[in-house]
Protein backbone atom coordinates (compact mmCIF):
# COMPACT_ATOMS: atom_id res chain seq x y z
CA UNK A 1 0.00 0.00 0.00
CA UNK A 2 0.61 3.97 -0.63
CA UNK A 3 0.50 6.29 2.04
CA UNK A 4 1.07 10.02 2.39
CA UNK A 5 2.23 11.36 5.32
CA UNK A 6 1.80 15.26 6.03
CA UNK A 7 3.01 16.22 9.52
CA UNK A 8 2.71 20.22 10.98
CA UNK A 9 2.60 20.07 14.40
CA UNK A 10 5.45 22.18 15.72
CA UNK A 11 8.24 24.35 13.47
CA UNK A 12 8.88 21.04 11.90
CA UNK A 13 7.11 20.24 8.85
CA UNK A 14 7.73 16.76 7.08
CA UNK A 15 6.14 14.90 4.46
CA UNK A 16 6.71 11.87 3.28
CA UNK A 17 5.75 8.82 1.08
CA UNK A 18 5.71 4.79 1.78
CA UNK A 19 5.29 2.17 -0.03
CA UNK A 20 4.78 -1.00 1.16
CA UNK A 21 7.44 -0.70 4.03
CA UNK A 22 9.79 1.27 2.10
CA UNK A 23 10.59 5.14 2.22
CA UNK A 24 10.23 6.15 -0.85
CA UNK A 25 10.60 10.05 -0.45
CA UNK A 26 10.53 11.93 2.99
CA UNK A 27 11.08 16.14 2.84
CA UNK A 28 11.68 17.54 6.19
CA UNK A 29 12.32 21.27 7.22
CA UNK A 30 12.77 22.81 10.55
CA UNK A 31 12.93 26.64 9.76
CA UNK A 32 10.87 29.88 10.53
CA UNK A 33 8.97 29.56 7.55
CA UNK A 34 5.04 28.85 8.14
CA UNK A 35 3.28 25.72 6.95
CA UNK A 36 1.06 27.28 4.27
CA UNK A 37 4.32 28.47 2.68
CA UNK A 38 5.97 25.17 2.56
CA UNK A 39 3.56 21.78 2.84
CA UNK A 40 2.18 22.12 -0.46
CA UNK A 41 5.51 22.71 -2.35
CA UNK A 42 6.99 19.94 -0.34
CA UNK A 43 4.48 17.69 -0.92
CA UNK A 44 4.74 19.36 -5.08
CA UNK A 45 8.45 18.25 -5.40
CA UNK A 46 8.52 14.77 -3.78
CA UNK A 47 6.26 13.79 -5.89
CA UNK A 48 8.29 15.50 -9.08
CA UNK A 49 11.41 13.75 -7.72
CA UNK A 50 9.68 9.67 -7.19
CA UNK A 51 7.42 10.40 -10.63
CA UNK A 52 4.37 9.98 -8.15
CA UNK A 53 0.98 9.43 -9.15
CA UNK A 54 -1.68 10.91 -7.23
CA UNK A 55 -3.74 8.75 -7.58
CA UNK A 56 -2.20 5.69 -6.34
CA UNK A 57 -2.36 6.86 -2.80
CA UNK A 58 -4.14 4.87 -1.12
CA UNK A 59 -4.40 7.12 2.07
CA UNK A 60 -3.43 9.72 3.47
CA UNK A 61 -2.28 10.63 7.63
CA UNK A 62 -1.29 13.73 8.99
CA UNK A 63 -0.11 14.55 12.87
CA UNK A 64 -2.12 16.93 15.14
CA UNK A 65 -0.07 19.56 17.06
CA UNK A 66 -0.08 22.86 17.39
CA UNK A 67 -3.14 24.97 16.75
CA UNK A 68 -1.89 26.69 13.83
CA UNK A 69 0.12 24.00 12.60
CA UNK A 70 -2.63 21.30 13.16
CA UNK A 71 -5.26 23.61 11.44
CA UNK A 72 -2.96 23.70 8.15
CA UNK A 73 -1.99 20.12 8.06
CA UNK A 74 -5.22 18.77 8.79
CA UNK A 75 -6.71 20.79 5.94
CA UNK A 76 -4.34 19.91 3.34
CA UNK A 77 -4.92 15.95 4.71
CA UNK A 78 -8.56 16.59 4.60
CA UNK A 79 -8.15 18.52 1.00
CA UNK A 80 -6.18 15.72 -0.66
CA UNK A 81 -8.70 12.86 1.07
CA UNK A 82 -11.52 14.57 -0.71
CA UNK A 83 -9.82 15.24 -3.89
CA UNK A 84 -8.86 12.10 -4.16
CA UNK A 85 -11.37 9.96 -2.56
CA UNK A 86 -8.99 8.58 -0.12
CA UNK A 87 -9.44 7.52 3.87
CA UNK A 88 -8.23 9.57 6.30
CA UNK A 89 -5.70 8.00 9.38
CA UNK A 90 -5.56 9.78 12.21
CA UNK A 91 -1.95 8.98 13.68
CA UNK A 92 -0.87 11.14 16.72
CA UNK A 93 2.02 13.00 16.68
CA UNK A 94 3.19 12.20 19.85
CA UNK A 95 2.50 8.70 19.06
CA UNK A 96 4.58 8.80 15.89
CA UNK A 97 7.67 10.89 17.88
CA UNK A 98 7.62 7.99 19.83
CA UNK A 99 8.34 5.28 16.78
CA UNK A 100 11.05 7.14 16.12
CA UNK A 101 12.65 5.25 18.86
CA UNK A 102 11.44 1.55 17.01
CA UNK A 103 11.95 -1.70 19.53
CA UNK A 104 14.00 0.60 22.21
CA UNK A 105 14.23 -0.70 25.56
CA UNK A 106 13.96 3.01 27.86
CA UNK A 107 10.46 4.72 28.12
CA UNK A 108 10.14 7.38 25.56
CA UNK A 109 8.97 10.63 26.11
CA UNK A 110 7.95 13.25 23.24
CA UNK A 111 7.39 16.61 24.93
CA UNK A 112 6.32 19.16 22.58
CA UNK A 113 6.41 22.83 24.23
CA UNK A 114 2.77 23.85 24.93
CA UNK A 115 3.86 27.19 27.00
CA UNK A 116 3.40 28.37 30.36
CA UNK A 117 5.09 25.45 31.91
CA UNK A 118 3.03 22.83 30.48
CA UNK A 119 3.46 20.27 27.23
CA UNK A 120 2.15 18.49 25.03
CA UNK A 121 3.56 14.52 25.44
CA UNK A 122 2.35 11.03 25.95
CA UNK A 123 4.88 8.23 27.70
CA UNK A 124 5.72 4.70 25.93
CA UNK A 125 7.26 1.47 25.69
CA UNK A 126 8.35 -1.20 23.29
CA UNK A 127 7.63 -4.74 24.34
CA UNK A 128 10.27 -6.18 21.34
CA UNK A 129 8.45 -4.64 18.13
CA UNK A 130 5.07 -3.91 20.11
CA UNK A 131 4.76 -0.16 21.04
CA UNK A 132 3.10 0.03 24.16
CA UNK A 133 1.07 3.16 25.58
CA UNK A 134 1.33 4.19 29.18
CA UNK A 135 -0.27 6.91 29.05
CA UNK A 136 -2.15 8.55 26.14
CA UNK A 137 -1.23 12.36 24.40
CA UNK A 138 -2.29 14.91 26.72
CA UNK A 139 -1.19 18.46 28.19
CA UNK A 140 0.18 18.10 31.26
CA UNK A 141 2.80 20.42 33.00
CA UNK A 142 6.28 19.34 33.51
CA UNK A 143 6.26 19.06 37.02
CA UNK A 144 3.27 16.64 37.03
CA UNK A 145 5.44 14.55 34.11
CA UNK A 146 8.85 14.58 35.75
CA UNK A 147 6.67 13.34 39.31
CA UNK A 148 4.88 10.64 37.33
CA UNK A 149 8.44 9.43 34.93
CA UNK A 150 10.18 9.25 38.65
CA UNK A 151 7.38 7.09 39.84
CA UNK A 152 7.83 4.33 37.13
CA UNK A 153 11.70 4.30 37.77
CA UNK A 154 12.71 3.26 34.39
CA UNK A 155 15.59 4.87 32.42
CA UNK A 156 13.49 7.40 30.44
CA UNK A 157 14.75 8.71 26.98
CA UNK A 158 13.09 12.66 25.94
CA UNK A 159 12.44 14.19 22.69
CA UNK A 160 10.90 16.81 21.27
CA UNK A 161 10.72 20.84 21.09
CA UNK A 162 10.39 20.15 24.64
CA UNK A 163 13.80 19.31 25.36
CA UNK A 164 15.37 22.61 24.84
CA UNK A 165 12.88 24.72 26.44
CA UNK A 166 12.62 22.68 29.79
CA UNK A 167 15.77 20.54 30.18
CA UNK A 168 17.28 22.42 33.17
CA UNK A 169 13.92 21.57 35.26
CA UNK A 170 14.14 18.23 34.11
CA UNK A 171 17.65 18.10 34.93
CA UNK A 172 17.11 19.77 38.19
CA UNK A 173 14.03 17.86 39.43
CA UNK A 174 13.95 14.33 37.59
CA UNK A 175 16.13 11.67 39.95
CA UNK A 176 15.17 8.80 37.85
CA UNK A 177 17.98 8.44 34.76
CA UNK A 178 17.09 10.37 31.41
CA UNK A 179 18.56 10.58 27.85
CA UNK A 180 18.03 12.60 24.82
CA UNK A 181 17.87 11.58 21.40
CA UNK A 182 20.13 12.84 19.49
CA UNK A 183 19.32 15.15 16.73
CA UNK A 184 18.49 12.91 13.94
CA UNK A 185 15.57 11.44 16.23
CA UNK A 186 14.70 14.12 18.03
CA UNK A 187 11.59 16.01 16.25
CA UNK A 188 8.79 14.51 13.80
CA UNK A 189 9.72 12.89 11.06
CA UNK A 190 6.58 12.27 8.58
CA UNK A 191 8.17 8.64 7.82
CA UNK A 192 7.58 7.19 11.35
CA UNK A 193 4.20 8.83 10.95
CA UNK A 194 3.37 6.97 7.57
CA UNK A 195 5.15 3.92 9.21
CA UNK A 196 2.47 3.61 12.40
CA UNK A 197 -0.15 4.67 9.79
CA UNK A 198 0.68 1.45 8.03
CA UNK A 199 -0.47 -0.16 11.04
CA UNK A 200 -3.13 1.34 11.80
CA UNK A 201 -4.58 1.10 8.21
CA UNK A 202 -4.48 -2.88 8.72
CA UNK A 203 -6.20 -2.21 12.04
CA UNK A 204 -9.31 -0.28 10.75
CA UNK A 205 -8.32 3.14 12.03
CA UNK A 206 -9.36 5.35 9.53
CA UNK A 207 -11.99 7.60 8.97
CA UNK A 208 -13.46 9.44 5.86
CA UNK A 209 -12.03 12.22 4.58
CA UNK A 210 -15.47 14.18 5.08
CA UNK A 211 -15.33 13.24 8.72
CA UNK A 212 -12.13 13.96 9.46
CA UNK A 213 -11.57 16.50 12.14
CA UNK A 214 -8.25 18.68 14.08
CA UNK A 215 -7.71 16.60 17.34
CA UNK A 216 -6.76 19.69 19.54
CA UNK A 217 -5.13 18.58 23.11
CA UNK A 218 -6.51 21.72 24.94
CA UNK A 219 -8.48 24.55 24.30
CA UNK A 220 -7.03 27.58 22.28
CA UNK A 221 -5.57 30.78 23.92
CA UNK A 222 -8.77 32.64 23.09
CA UNK A 223 -11.16 29.72 24.34
CA UNK A 224 -9.31 29.68 27.42
CA UNK A 225 -9.58 33.48 27.64
CA UNK A 226 -13.52 33.43 26.81
CA UNK A 227 -13.52 30.47 29.32
CA UNK A 228 -12.26 32.80 32.13
CA UNK A 229 -14.17 35.94 30.96
CA UNK A 230 -17.40 34.11 31.62
CA UNK A 231 -16.48 32.08 35.01
CA UNK A 232 -15.69 35.98 36.39
CA UNK A 233 -19.01 37.31 34.67
CA UNK A 234 -20.59 34.30 36.52
CA UNK A 235 -19.01 35.28 39.89
CA UNK A 236 -19.87 38.75 39.65
CA UNK A 237 -23.37 37.88 38.66
CA UNK A 238 -23.45 35.45 41.81
CA UNK A 239 -22.00 38.48 44.36
CA UNK A 240 -24.63 40.74 42.86
CA UNK A 241 -27.34 38.82 44.06
CA UNK A 242 -26.05 38.04 47.71
CA UNK A 243 -25.59 41.81 48.23
CA UNK A 244 -29.20 41.77 46.83
CA UNK A 245 -30.36 39.38 49.45
CA UNK A 246 -28.47 41.01 52.38
CA UNK A 247 -30.00 43.88 51.89
CA UNK A 248 -33.83 42.77 52.26
CA UNK A 249 -32.31 41.27 55.37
Amino acid sequence: MRILAIDSSSLVASVAVVTDDILTAEYTINFKKTHSQTLLPMIDEISKMIELDMETIEAITGGPGSFTGLRIGSATAKGFGLALNKPIINVPTIDAMAYNFYSSNYIICPIMDARRQQVYTGIYYFEQTHMKILKEQCAISVEDLIDELDKRGKTVMFLGDGVPAYREIIDEKMKTEHLYAPCHMNRQRASSLAALAQIYYKNGKIEEASEHRPDYLRLSQAEREMLEKQKKEKMAKKMRKIKLSDNYL
